[in-house]
This record gives structure tokens, sequence and C-alpha cells, in this order.
């Protein structure tokens, strides 16, 4: 058979979920995807070990220039949905942070459940298959392949956004979406570190490995994580999240100390206690070490507490809860683990994710200018999203 109710490309979350639920609505499925194993951002998400969602999802935690766009979907199908879906597997979710749901061990087993979950519905999967051409009419879709023509009453392009293209990320689904006259919000990485220019490139190169609270800040963004130092420059939770807004000459807050809640008041209760104390030492208390002793240099700290006056110690709480640096870029698409931007949605049904005006042709997951924040809620999308369209086929 070469003529299909819905032709799915994309055998990542998005197009799985979106493939095997059109499958148990009786429709005859083919889901295409160019690379040689279906899933492999599942595999290597989380840590490997797949945060598959976040039980605190709600249309705030994303970013889309039309903000609306994701509660439809998101309404009719939740977190706990999904949950169902993993318990019925015999998969046990694993609380790591509250609300971020993970595998115990491994993410294979998402991967497994959707898989087996396709293959439940009849839905036949066809990899290492690469679209060359793309045709919708009124009449219905014309693939073209290497291995020959396909054809269809409806599509659903899954293919994701541009991060990470060693996991077979390309621009496929803009092409697909400029063809037929969609504006493409211009994409650029997110949840991705943030690279330095010298001499803070060496400074943090030198205490690569370091993590420690903090609550980071980029533009609206404010987020209460651990900062990771690293040879290239910053990561960690709330560098990710920050990178999210992060866009190029903008300078990025960091609280290097979050639980201090008036670090001028508290230093000056120090100097009053301990005058001999040095504020290097009291920092080696409140940091990690190594930390500690490079801060010690970049503040220019020497003496001991008795030395500072108010003004200086006022200026040092200042340096020290609003530590100002201005990124050089981002790691980009290599390590970003999400796309920020993409297919404009005022185009798009938010009940259908059918396009405006071309009822054969759908986009889901991250294909689409929705980016969630770290934490699951990525993943969220692209059960919800591919769900959603799956019950207009």
């Amino acid at each position: 058979m070469n003529h299909w109710d819905v032709v799915v490309i994309g055998a990542g979350a998005a197009g799985m979920m979106c493939a095997l639920q059109a499958g148990y609505r009786g429709k005859r499925v083919l889901l295409i995807d160019h690379v040689k194993r279906p899933g492999k951002k599942i595999l290597m998400s989380g840590g490997g070990r797949c945060n598959f969602t976040n039980m605190a999802t709600a249309p705030g935690h994303f970013f889309s220039r039309n903000p609306h766009f994701t509660i439809s979907a998101l309404k009719r199908y939740t977190p706990n949905d999904f949950v169902e879906m993993v318990e019925r597997h015999g998969i046990e979710p694993i609380e790591k942070a509250p609300g971020q749901l993970f595998c115990a061990d491994s993410s294979q087993p998402i991967v497994d459940m959707l898989l087996t979950e396709c293959q439940w519905a009849g839905v036949e999967l066809r990899l290492s298959t690469s679209i060359e051409h793309v045709d919708v009419s009124d009449d219905g879709v014309t693939l073209s392949s290497a291995t020959g023509q396909v054809l269809a009453d409806k599509l659903v392009v899954a293919t994701g956004g541009l991060s990470i293209p060693t996991l077979g990320a390309t621009g496929f689904a803009y092409d697909v979406a400029r063809k037929y006259g969609l504006e493409i919000i211009t994409p650029r990485p997110a949840l991705v570190p943030l690279t330095l220019d010298m001499p803070w490139k060496e400074r943090m190169s030198a205490l690569s490995g370091v993590s420690t609270p903090t609550v980071v800040q980029c533009r609206e963004g404010r987020y209460r994580d651990a900062t990771l130092l690293t040879h290239r420059g910053l990561s960690g939770p709330a560098i990710l999240q920050a990178s999210s807004h992060w866009q190029g000459g903008d300078e990025v807050h960091i609280n290097w100390l979050p639980d201090v809640n008036d670090l001028f008041a508290t230093l000056k209760g120090v100097r009053q206690d301990a005058p001999k104390r040095t504020l290097g030492g009291w920092l080696g208390e409140h940091l990690p070490k190594r930390l500690a002793q490079s801060m010690e240099e970049w503040l220019g700290l020497s003496g001991v507490m008795a030395d500072y006056s108010n003004q200086r110690l006022e200026a040092l709480a200042d340096q020290i809860t609003d530590f100002t640096i201005k990124p050089a870029g981002t790691e980009g698409w290599r390590t970003a683990e999400v796309t920020i931007g993409g297919i404009d949605t005022r185009a798009v049904s938010s009940k259908s994710f059918a396009v405006q005006g071309r009822p054969r042709l759908h986009f889901i997951g991250e294909a689409l200018d929705v980016t969630g924040q770290l934490g699951g809620f990525n993943f969220q999308w692209a059960w919800a999203s591919g769900y959603a369209c799956a019950q207009a086929l």
C-alpha cells in the first residue's frame, strides 16, 4: 500500500505520539524519519534519563509570540494522561525535583513504550528515508523520496527545530512551512550554555566543574537554581533557563549568595562580631572553596573585616549579589536542548494544528514557535500537540 490516511514525518516525541494516537483512531498511518533510530533526542534528554513531563505544566511555562496558542492542547492532554501511559507500561516515574518526572535509570523505556504503542496502533515505521519533495494540494499529499512516491490524505510535519544536528536535526519543517507561505520567527538556540570572552573565559575555565546555588537574571527571566562553571563559560540549570531570554549583547546578572537575604547587613554584622576575620574566609564558608578564593581576587579583597568601611561593604555586597557579566555568545545548536522561535503559530489552528487554508498540512512539536522552560515542559508540549493534532486527522 502506498496511499495513507496520514503520513507523519519525524519519529521523535511529537511525531510518535501523533502517529500512535491517529492509528488508534482507525487511520492508516505511515511514520517516516531520515535517521536510523527513532527517538534519539528522547534518549539523550535529562542526562539520559528523560525528564518526560512536568506536573506543573501550564501555558505560562512556554515562550511564544502567540502565548495563547498552547492553551487548548495542554488542556486536552495533561501530564497525568502521559503518566497513565508510562505506568501502564510498567515504567516507574521518579520525581527528581518538584513536578519533574524522570525514568529511574534510562530513557530507553520511553522510546520502547512509544514504539510499542505505534505497533499496537498499526503504524508503519520507515527509517533511513529522506523526503526530497513535498506537495500539498486540495486533492491530497504527494511525497517524493529515494524509494519512490508516497501519497496521503494528510501530512503532519514533526521534525523539530535546529537543536543538536548530530541527532538528526534539520530545517526541514521550516522549508516546508516557507513553501506554503508561513512566516518563520528567527530560530535561535535555547536551554544552552553561555560562552565568555577573555579574561572571563580563562577565569571560569580555571574553576571548571564548580557548581553552586544562584539566582540568575537575564532580561525579564529570573531563575533560582545551580550555576555550573565550565571551560567555555557558564552552564547549569539557572544559566540554561536564562539562555532562553539572552540575545547578543545582553548582560547576565548572578547572585552568588541567594540564601543571604541582606548581604550588606550580614557583612556589617560579621565585621562587628569578628573584626579580625577576613572577608575571603567568610566567603569560603558560603561558597565552594575554589570559587571563594577566585572571588577574593576578582573583588580585590585584602585585610580584615575591620578595615572595610560601610561604603566598601555595600559595594562588595552589590558585586556579589548582582555580579554582572556579558556573555560572548552561546554554545549554539551543538548543545542547545531546544530551539526558540520557529513556525509562526498565528497561521496554525490551535485545535487541529492545520495550516490555515491548507487543511491537509499540519505542524506539531518543536517546529512551531513554542518553547518550554527547563524541566519537562518541552516533552509535555510534544505529547500534547501530537495528541491534539491526531484527534483532527
